[in-house]
């Protein structure tokens, strides 16, 4: 197992064990390492340190839980609904060792029966057997351009600057699609990168498609898909179980407001609750969300522009309509949504493995739903109707989550990379800056944006910490 064998390594690497548990020279409250941010890389690297050897950490959290972008909705009786990240799927393999290790079991996304089509007073019900009936053509195309772009560094590929002077509309205008299959693919690509073709672009695109083997349909899919499983007690349940084991290093409702002193060989950490001063910091932070914190001395300008640049502002809605049954699945449908011009972009069946409960969950355009519960129940429970029957108009249920307001410090859901970023800004992510160290899946080498990908961030940071503290023992 890669997980496995990754924590053998650490477990091996005699300096840097050395470097963590011996005595220091200088102040004792210096400790050796602080990790801003307990979503899943930095919890990740934390687990990884303790396991280690290493016991001179601590993890500073501003919200007041774990998990970063995965968050559950409590349905009671101890049934969840994911209100962020939630699917795994083949080739993540970090995120699977993970939870094996967390004893967390996994699930199939329910997809068997047909998925119904909704484009103005038209419906369609037809079964598309776990796929999104993508234009096997076009894939097979981006399939061929993908296998050139590394997927953690996609400015080196060697044509990155003609691929990131467009954006994926750009390249999909090119290649003579039917407008009904465009529709099809503006959907997909808005569902996948959290942005519409234009404003995604194309390397980056492709840097998400070489994650998934240079196969659009494993990217873009469920069935043998990274929509294909979903985890016992939704995705949050890795956090907290790691957070279980770390309690005494966490620090929760803890913002970094200042990093001072970075360049040093003493780093402190200005928060809400005091001063932490560490001889190594993990970022594992979304980078945009680095702009919100005061760093003395300024960042090297590559850095401070990466960041700055960062598109901060690309977030999710997605909501939970909970029913007493799963009752779509006794007409042969699997509560698969698309609506075409619609508020809902994709809905889906959620429902908890035992199926004693029926949930919807949608993604939806934002500004066509209204914020207001009731307003919102009504017309989404109207749309299901449609699609799925009238039993879908008396819900148990409604939960909403807007990643672009939920909390002060989320910002974003995913990170939708717009046309010549990579190329201009791509070198900065992953060097470090004096005594930082940048963490947090968007810098991932597969499966950037992704939950595997922070978990194999953690994994990285852990050993760059390690190995940095052991060379300097």
């Amino acid at each position: 197992m890669a997980g496995a064998s990754m924590i053998g390594g650490l477990g091996l690497a005699a300096r840097a064990q050395s470097a963590v548990t011996k005595p220091r020279d200088g102040a004792a409250d210096v400790l050796d390492v602080a990790i801003v941010g307990a979503g899943l890389a930095g919890l990740t690297t934390a687990r990884d340190l303790n396991r280690a050897g290493c016991q001179s950490f601590v993890v500073l959290e501003a919200r007041d839980r774990v998990g970063g972008r995965t968050f559950n909705h409590d349905l009671g009786d101890g049934r969840v609904s994911e209100a962020g990240g939630q699917w795994i799927g083949p080739g993540q393999t970090a995120v699977v060792d993970l939870a094996r290790e967390l004893e967390v079991d996994t699930f199939p996304t329910y997809y068997a029966g047909k998925t119904v089509f909704l484009a103005g007073d038209a419906r369609l019900a037809v079964d598309l057997h776990g796929t999104f009936g993508t234009d096997e053509k076009i894939a097979a195309k981006l399939n061929a351009l993908a296998r050139d772009v590394p997927s953690g560094a996609p400015w080196l590929a060697p044509n990155a600057a003609e691929l990131d002077a467009l954006s994926v509309g750009d390249w999909l205008a090119q290649q003579a699609i039917a407008p009904a299959d465009r529709v099809g693919w503006d959907a997909t690509v808005l569902l996948s990168g959290g942005a519409t073709p234009a404003q995604m672009g194309l390397l980056h695109f492709l840097s998400m498609v070489n994650s998934a083997h240079s196969d659009y349909a494993q990217l873009d899919s469920i069935k043998d898909s990274a929509q294909e499983t979903r985890f016992v007690g939704g995705s949050q349940i890795l956090s907290i179980k790691m957070a279980k084991e770390l309690d005494a290093h966490l620090r929760m409702t803890c913002p970094v407001r200042a990093i001072t002193d970075w360049d040093g060989e003493v780093v402190s950490l200005h928060t809400d609750r005091g001063v932490v001063r560490a001889r190594r910091v993990v970022m594992a932070i979304h980078p945009a969300l680095c702009n919100r914190i005061d760093f003395s001395p300024n960042l090297p300008n590559e850095r401070a522009m990466l960041q700055r640049h960062w598109p901060a502002y690309t977030p999710g809605r997605k909501t939970a309509m909970v029913y007493a049954r799963p009752f779509w699945r006794d007409k042969g449908l699997n509560g698969h949504v698309l609506q075409a011009g619609g508020p809902v972009l994709w809905a889906y069946d959620n429902s908890p493995p035992d199926a004693a409960i029926g949930v919807i969950n949608s993604f939806i355009q934002n500004g066509a739903v209204p914020s207001d519960p009731e307003l919102a129940t009504r017309m989404l429970t109207a749309i299901y109707a449609r699609a799925l029957g009238d039993d879908a108009l008396t819900p148990q249920q409604y939960h909403d989550v807007d990643w672009g307001t939920c909390d002060t410090w989320t910002l974003t859901c995913v990170a939708a990379i717009p046309p010549r970023f990579w190329t201009t800004y791509g070198k900065a992510l992953h060097p470090p800056c004096g005594r930082l160290i940048w963490s947090g899946t968007e810098t991932a080498d597969i499966w950037a944006g992704y939950m595997d990908g922070a978990v194999r961030a953690g994994h990285r940071s852990a050993l760059q910490v390690l190995n940095s503290l052991g060379a300097h023992a």
